[in-house]
């Protein structure tokens, strides 16, 4: 009889584990999530936000997972998200469970949007930076596994000043990769657009509102009917 093993694989239904058994503790990302305190961002991204309409995905959540990208070379956030929902240690990093699925790959690339090129950019390095201090990267695009960098204050000085300036060409490839990439061409033709066609229906019927107040100085808005035959 040969002793020739052959694993055979069946899934079950119900599995009795969690993240917090499956990723070990000297896993890279569980160190960094207990080292990396990004709770700044919240006010920091505070003014781009309404009171109303649905709810964003959390801003240290995206910050997360463009740090992910930027440590691991992935420059596209369709890769990028894919990468992330396939690794139980970034799922625990970004507070994801094994059943929750991850944002869309748009909502990425929307949210660096909303901030603006130069909001996002300054709030990223400073996230890069707080990597750089903890001793959790090691040069551009590369982080420290499982262990932290003996401290060094010049070499960190280098790190930081290589870092920072690679981060915002990592920006530019994002951007170019994004499948909502906007042009600043696109950009002000959209915006010549509309000054054209205010100018052009300035004179039309409804083009402008008057508006009347009541008795109360509450608007009177429009009454209408629905006519039948």
């Amino acid at each position: 009889m040969i002793m020739q093993g052959r694993k055979h694989f069946s899934p079950q239904l119900f599995y009795q584990t969690s993240l917090e058994l499956l990723v070990p503790q000297d896993n890279f990302y569980r160190i960094l999530q207990k080292e990396l305190n990004l709770h700044f961002l919240y006010k920091a991204t505070s003014a781009f936000y309404g009171k109303e309409g649905q709810e964003s995905i959390d801003p240290v959540v995206f910050f997360k997972i463009l740090l992910v990208g930027y440590l691991n070379n992935i420059n596209s956030d369709r890769a990028l998200l894919c990468y992330c929902a396939d690794s139980l240690s970034i799922r625990l990093f970004l507070g994801y469970d094994l059943d929750e699925e991850l944002p869309w790959h748009s909502t990425i690339s929307r949210t660096r949007q909303l901030y603006g090129e130069e909001v996002f950019l300054n709030l990223f390095q400073e996230v890069l930076k707080m990597c750089i201090h903890k001793g959790m990267v090691r040069g551009k695009r590369q982080c420290v596994d499982s262990a932290f960098i003996k401290a060094n204050a010049s070499m960190d000085s280098l790190v930081e000043k290589e870092i920072i300036a690679d981060a915002k060409t990592y920006t530019e490839e994002l951007n170019t990769h994004s499948d909502y990439q906007v042009t600043p061409q696109k950009q002000k033709e959209v915006e010549q657009h509309h000054v054209w066609k205010q100018e052009a229906y300035k004179d039309m019927p409804g083009s402008r509102k008057t508006l009347q107040i009541d008795e109360d100085g509450e608007e009177i808005r429009p009454k209408f009917f629905l006519l039948s035959d």
